[in-house]
């Protein structure tokens, strides 16, 4: 089965909460489900990894250029066992901001207790892009202390000249 059939099935089952066009975007409000009919009924087992993509320009000469309004993404990459070669990924858009309150978070809803390996891919995405994931069931940072002040692979962060006297640049 290819992307495009896999893209289409899914289409079919949840309607205008996937995108028309590839690369497969859902809509945050269905992620758990599509997810779910990803693992059960087409037996995506295995979810290799979750990560944030950041589209902000920050150079104002190239805004015009860019061709994209600044925005996060989670992309989900996933593959079978059962049907080994089968591989599939879907992306789901948010806002760089939640209620384009500048720092607050963006959310999207865990698909941890789908696949185990999503704890840390999750966790490691909040930390250094600064997406929470709703119900994750341990979302302390895994990469940075604890102490941390935001997220360093947004585009837009502004990396501390000092962390506890230690000089870092």
């Amino acid at each position: 089965m290819t992307s495009t059939e896999i893209h289409s099935l899914l289409q079919r089952q949840f309607g205008d909460a996937v995108s028309t066009t590839e690369p497969t975007m859902v809509e945050v409000a269905s992620l758990v489900a599509v997810c779910q009919y990803l693992r059960d009924d087409l037996r995506f087992d295995f979810l290799n990894g979750v990560c944030g993509v950041d589209y902000l320009e920050p150079d104002a000469k190239k805004v015009a250029k860019a061709g994209f309004e600044p925005h996060l993404e989670v992309v989900y990459h996933l593959s079978s066992f059962a049907f080994p070669g089968r591989r599939f990924a879907l992306k789901v858009w948010l806002p760089r901001w939640k209620d384009g309150i500048v720092g607050q978070l963006p959310e999207v809803p865990t698909v941890s207790h789908l696949w185990r390996t999503a704890d840390w891919h999750e966790r490691e995405t909040y930390d250094l892009v600064g997406i929470r994931f709703l119900n994750h069931p341990d979302p302390r940072r895994i990469l940075l202390a604890d102490d941390w002040v935001g997220h360093p692979l947004r585009k837009d962060y502004e990396y501390p000249l000092e962390y506890h006297d230690i000089r870092c640049r």
